[in-house]
C-alpha cells in the first residue's frame, strides 16, 4: 500500500484537480504515480513540465522509453519497469526483445545502442562519466543535444524510480519486477 496517500480525481480540489484532469485528458488514465505526486502540486506540475520538454526533444519517444526501461532496471524500481514496459510495447511499440535489452543497455538499433551505453554510464557514475564517455557518445553519432537529452532523461527517470521506491506507489500497470537482488 501506498506510504502517502493517492489522490483521487472525484476528490480533488483547485490546482490539484486541474492537474490531474490534464494527466487523464493527455493519457487516457491517471496512473497511482501522478496521483501520488499531486500531494505537491509543484512536484507533478514540474515532471509534467519536465517529461513535456522532453518528449518534444531529439530522441524519439522510443528512445526515451529505452532510456526509461534502463534506469528503472538499475534501481530496481518495479513501478517505474511495469510502466514503461507496458507504454513501450503499447506506445513506442517495442517488441519484446527490444524492452528486454534496453533494461540491460542493449538494443539492436545502432544508434539506441549508442544512448543506452551513455546512459547506463550517466546513472551508474551518478552523472559522474568520463571524458571517453561522452566521446564515444559523440562518435557514435550523438548530438550535443542528444547527449545533453540523455542526460536528462536519466535525471528524470531517476527522479520517478525514487519517488515510487520511496512512497511504495501502488503498481497499476502489468507488473514487471526488475532482475536485480
Amino acid at each position: 500500500m501506498s506510504r502517502l496517500p493517492l489522490i483521487q480525481s472525484d476528490t480533488a480540489t483547485g490546482k490539484t484537480a486541474d492537474l490531474l484532469a490534464g494527466v487523464q485528458k493527455a493519457l487516457g488514465v491517471t496512473p497511482n504515480m501522478t496521483r501520488a505526486m499531486v500531494n505537491s502540486p509543484a512536484v507533478l506540475e514540474a515532471y509534467l513540465a519536465f517529461s513535456g520538454a522532453l518528449a518534444g526533444g531529439a530522441l524519439p519517444a522510443a528512445t526515451r522509453e529505452r532510456i526509461a526501461l534502463l534506469v528503472a532496471e538499475e534501481n530496481g524500481c518495479d513501478y517505474c519497469l511495469s510502466a514503461h514496459s507496458y507504454i513501450g510495447a503499447n506506445i513506442a511499440k517495442l517488441d519484446a526483445e527490444e524492452i528486454e535489452g534496453a533494461r540491460h543497455g542493449r538494443s539492436a538499433d545502432a544508434k539506441a545502442a549508442a544512448v543506452l551505453a551513455f546512459a547506463t554510464a550517466v546513472v551508474r557514475t551518478r552523472g559522474g562519466v568520463d571524458e571517453a564517455d561522452v566521446k564515444a557518445a559523440a562518435a557514435a553519432g550523438l548530438t550535443d543535444g542528444e547527449i545533453t537529452e540523455v542526460i536528462a532523461g536519466v535525471a528524470l527517470n531517476v527522479f520517478t524510480n525514487y519517488l515510487n521506491k520511496a512512497v511504495d506507489t501502488d503498481i497499476d500497470w502489468p507488473v514487471v519486477r526488475h532482475h536485480r537482488q
